[in-house]
């Protein structure tokens, strides 16, 4: 079977959920999986000496614009921008690792769970009570999830996903790698969809 898709993301990613949205049926159109890799993006920031793109002047009104064009472009109902932003995405992100190790089936919709919960109801997943709650809503044990996020072991596993993604070369969110092929950004989708057709060009 065809090795899966990397999508590296950030809870706190706007492209990073619109680009969460369409990803999985992207990968099933080409007999793909889609391996969820949470990473910190401040944690990549400070590698880069980057900042938040809705932090940045004038890029920062044009981007809350576009953000919001782009989701009504790709039919992704109720996005918003939530009312605190941006976050710290440890919990949300450290929950998700503990998934991935004790049941992997679930990962992908609690993923899906958490970014909605941020972007469409305007939930602060940064609180670590919350984002075990959103888990919950999944199917989770919301006290096995809420003791994840404070578990050394989990803590661990994000510190080595953080280290996974800037060995992959991730910038930012989403970060897309096929093959070794890395691809930034909810605008290069069809890049990604032409060279799972293609096999690269």
């Amino acid at each position: 079977m065809p090795a899966p898709i990397d999508f590296y993301f950030d809870f706190s990613s706007p492209y990073g959920f619109l680009a969460s949205e369409k990803i999985e049926a992207l990968a099933a159109r080409h007999g793909r999986d889609v391996s969820w890799r949470p990473m910190l993006l401040g944690v990549v920031f400070k590698q880069t000496g980057a900042a938040p793109l809705t932090q940045i002047p004038l890029k920062g009104e044009y981007s809350r614009r576009d953000m919001a064009r782009s989701a009504r472009f790709h039919g992704i109902d109720g996005f918003r921008m939530p009312s605190t932003f941006p976050i710290a995405t440890q919990a949300p992100a450290r929950i998700v690792l503990w998934l991935q190790i004790k049941d992997p089936s679930m990962a992908s919709k609690v993923v899906h769970a958490q970014y909605r919960a941020f972007f469409v109801d305007d939930i602060d997943i940064s609180n670590p009570d919350n984002a075990a709650s959103v888990a919950a809503r999944c199917g989770v044990d919301a006290a096995a999830a809420r003791a994840a996020i404070d578990d050394l072991e989990i803590k661990d596993a994000l510190k080595k996903s953080n280290e996974q993604a800037i060995a992959a070369g991730a910038f930012g969110s989403p970060f897309i790698v096929v093959d070794g092929e890395p691809f930034w950004g909810m605008d290069r989708l069809d890049q990604v969809d032409r060279w799972l057709e293609t096999g690269g060009w």
